[in-house]
């Protein structure tokens, strides 16, 4: 027989979901503080070195927050784990009445889950509880450095969309150069992230269209405000 291997998005979503949260926010934070620093009068030099620095500072500070954020998580499930291990050696019958009702109320007869439940704890007993009772598997479980690794590469190229877009655009016009090159980055990303999380390109386009094209335009209006005010 065959062996037949399925892949599902799901197995997509510890990587996807810092990829697409870095590469937006580069090239969201990115463009938005050159278009401000451009509205504020600045010389296509300033531009530049702002560009470069936000990036620099935007990758590092996107691998620290995410290797934060998804070691608290990893922490967490590692310590319900340590829980359950314990429950398992001191209360055996408990937690296999406890895996028997879970399957009850998925839909199995009690006899059915019963004999379920005692054929998975000999097999192995904690994979069984904490994927059905925990919600824990191989697929779910937290990944703080691959998280952080994905989330500072993709912010730098997102962020290298608007330092390519400073380096190349006419005297004088950065504004629009940035502005348009880092919306048809957004519109590719959004319809990237959809194509590898299976769902329909519209709505994760126009969302990050819309915010990307909101942040720019607050900064430049801040950049023209200091800038006339100076």
């Amino acid at each position: 027989m065959r062996f037949h291997r399925e892949r599902h998005v799901v197995e997509r979503v510890g990587w996807l979901r810092a990829a697409v949260l870095g590469a937006n926010d580069g090239i969201v934070s990115t463009a938005s503080l050159v278009i401000g620093v451009a509205a504020a009068s600045a010389t296509k030099a300033d531009m530049l070195v702002a560009a470069v620095a936000a990036l620099a500072a935007g990758a590092m500070s996107m691998a620290a927050g995410e290797y934060v954020s998804v070691s608290s998580q990893a922490d967490s499930e590692k310590a319900d784990v340590r829980r359950e291990r314990a429950e398992l050696r001191d209360q055996p019958e408990a937690e296999l009445q406890e895996l028997t009702d879970i399957y009850v109320q998925r839909g199995l007869t009690a006899a059915l889950a019963r004999d379920v439940a005692v054929q998975l704890t000999a097999h192995d007993a904690l994979a069984a509880h904490a994927r059905d009772e925990l919600g824990i598997s191989a697929l779910s479980a937290a990944r703080p450095v691959q998280a952080a690794l994905a989330s500072a590469a993709s912010f730098a190229v997102g962020a290298v969309v608007p330092v390519v877009a400073v380096m190349l655009a006419p005297l004088g016009g950065a504004i629009p150069v940035v502005a348009a090159t880092s919306l048809a980055s957004l519109v590719a990303l959004g319809w990237l992230s959809a194509r590898i999380g299976g769902v329909a390109p519209l709505r994760p386009v126009l969302r990050v269209s819309f915010w990307g094209a909101l942040a720019m335009a607050v900064t430049a209006g801040v950049g023209a405000l200091f800038g006339v005010a100076a």
